[in-house]
């Protein structure tokens, strides 16, 4: 007879592999059920994650949620987000377009036919999103399109956001993901704001394979570089997790204290505003972490930590619906997902039952493309150990050290003078007339080096921060801007002026 100890082994064995097959050295033998499972609850945790953090989407900036604030949930959520408030999925439609793309041209699709398709895309984009439609539509192709020296927001959260599908079509191959985040990553960004991407897409590769959140997040950061500040931040968030366990909030303030401080962004510079790719990715760890598996805390804490609270929590749902599949995402989670999940996302002609059959056969392609092999009913996945990725990192010597206030509406021509290696200027071109004005502005640096510069007023194709510079001479450095073709129906304003220098400004006494 055998012993009760042995006997519970011996059922948890059978039980294992009858979900999962054959557990070899270097692959995994998945049923085909279980796979369109996990690709089911991995698309259905995204989206229920955005639409339960949307209400707070960076109402909270630098600061903690208080636990005094309910965060509702209901079956009429998603159905009226979809209907009244579409543009919240826009971490969604994103992904859909690059979906898009593979599915009609195929794994090899090029970078350029990633940044076409998104570029030229009817829907509106911020920060490095945005800079890098705006390089594409001027002739800027990637990876330069994404790359700090000419897109500010480099180290911001765009892509991290929206590289979930370079992780759910490769499952259990962390090095086939980042693969793709190389392909589609640098269009819109470099450094921090790549490795956000990575990291993410390489946490759904691993959530195919384990159930355990500790070891998705562990395993996954190997591809990153440890010289990297994103890798030092998230390892520090594994770090405090381990030394108080039981308290989200004591690693929440550790994490703000030593990384909170944004570098690249002009828009949140010295300011509470922080859609820095390595902050927003601790977020999601933070929820994933101390979430212990469990839906509801999960999509809590990644959304009570503030900040982008739609889109951390559905990084975080989205990679935990992988490891439970959409079978076991709990029914009160799943309230009105059904009543969606024919509906076209905004801007795409693709719905939830869509990407759910799409992403399953890019999955089923990409596991061949690497090795695997496919069965009638199960698919051999050759599981890839994570190899660290290049090691980049913009804004090198670059220190934040002033935020000035301009004010500057131009009708002609404007002078500002700064001392430092570099700058950027927020602002823009608005419309006070019919019609859509491009505006073609000179920047001339110390009298030479002019750049000419085309700043539409179109919402959808302007250049979101209008001028920088980095990597200038120390010094005093003058600044000229020159209108070339003044409107009646366009205003110019500059409103601030970040400056960076070679050395941290020293601390106010």
């Amino acid at each position: 007879m055998i012993p009760p100890r042995q006997q519970l082994v011996f059922i948890w064995i059978v039980l294992f592999f009858s979900a999962f097959g054959d557990l070899q050295a270097g692959e995994i033998t998945l049923r085909k059920a279980a796979l369109q499972d996990k690709i089911k609850g991995a698309w259905a945790g995204q989206t229920i994650g955005v639409t339960f953090g949307g209400p707070t989407e960076f109402r909270y900036r630098g600061t903690i949620i208080p636990d005094y604030q309910p965060l509702s949930w209901s079956g009429e959520n998603l159905k009226w987000w979809f209907e009244n408030g579409p543009g919240l999925y826009d971490d969604i439609y994103m992904d859909l377009t690059f979906v898009r793309v593979f599915e009609e041209q195929g794994l090899d699709a090029p970078a350029s036919a990633h940044a076409q398709a998104f570029a030229n895309a009817g829907y509106s984009l911020w920060h490095a999103n945005q800079m890098a439609r705006y390089n594409i539509l001027h002739g800027l192709t990637p990876p330069a399109s994404g790359n700090w020296i000419h897109n500010p927001h480099a180290d911001d959260i765009d892509f991290e956001i929206e590289s979930d599908f370079a992780g759910i079509m490769s499952p259990g191959m962390p090095n086939a993901a980042a693969a793709i985040c190389d392909t589609v990553g640098h269009i819109m960004n470099y450094g921090d704001g790549w490795y956000g991407g990575v990291y993410i897409a390489g946490m759904y590769t691993l959530a195919f394979l384990y159930d355990d959140v500790e070891r998705v997040v562990e395993e996954a950061l190997q591809l990153i570089p440890e010289e990297s500040r994103y890798y030092q931040t998230i390892s520090d968030v594994i770090r405090w997790h381990a030394d108080n366990p039981d308290d989200w909030k004591v690693t929440w303030f550790k994490t703000l204290e030593k990384w909170g401080e944004d570098v690249g962004c002009p828009d949140g510079v010295f300011t509470p505003f922080n859609i820095d790719a390595k902050m927003n990715s601790a977020w999601v760890v933070l929820g994933l972490l101390y979430g212990e598996g469990d839906f509801s805390r999960t999509l809590s804490i990644a959304t009570r930590a503030g900040d982008d609270s739609d889109c951390n929590p559905s990084n975080a749902g989205g990679i935990l619906g992988t490891i439970l599949g959409y079978e076991n995402i709990p029914d009160d989670w799943k309230q009105g997902l059904s009543a969606v999940e024919s509906l076209d996302f905004k801007y795409t002609t693709i719905s939830l039952n869509d990407v759910y059959d799409m992403s399953y056969r890019h999955a089923l392609a990409n596991i061949k493309r690497n090795g695997g092999q496919e069965s009638r009913d199960a698919v051999t996945i050759p599981v890839q150990q994570p190899r660290p990725v290049p090691l980049e990192q913009g804004f090198g010597g670059h220190y934040p050290v002033e935020r000035r206030r301009l004010d500057l509406r131009i009708d002609s021509t404007a002078t500002i003078e700064f001392t430092g290696i570099g700058f950027a200027a927020t602002g823009g071109v608005r419309n006070t007339g019919d019609g859509n004005p491009t505006l073609r502005v000179r920047m001339t640096i110390d009298n030479r080096d002019p750049e000419i510069v085309s700043l539409p007023a179109d919402f959808v194709t302007r250049r979101p921060t209008p001028f920088w510079r980095y990597r200038l001479p120390p010094g005093r450095h003058r600044i000229r801007f020159e209108i070339l073709n003044p409107t009646a129906t366009s205003a110019f304003r500059l409103d601030h002026l970040i400056v960076y220098d070679n050395r941290p400004a020293q601390p106010a006494h």
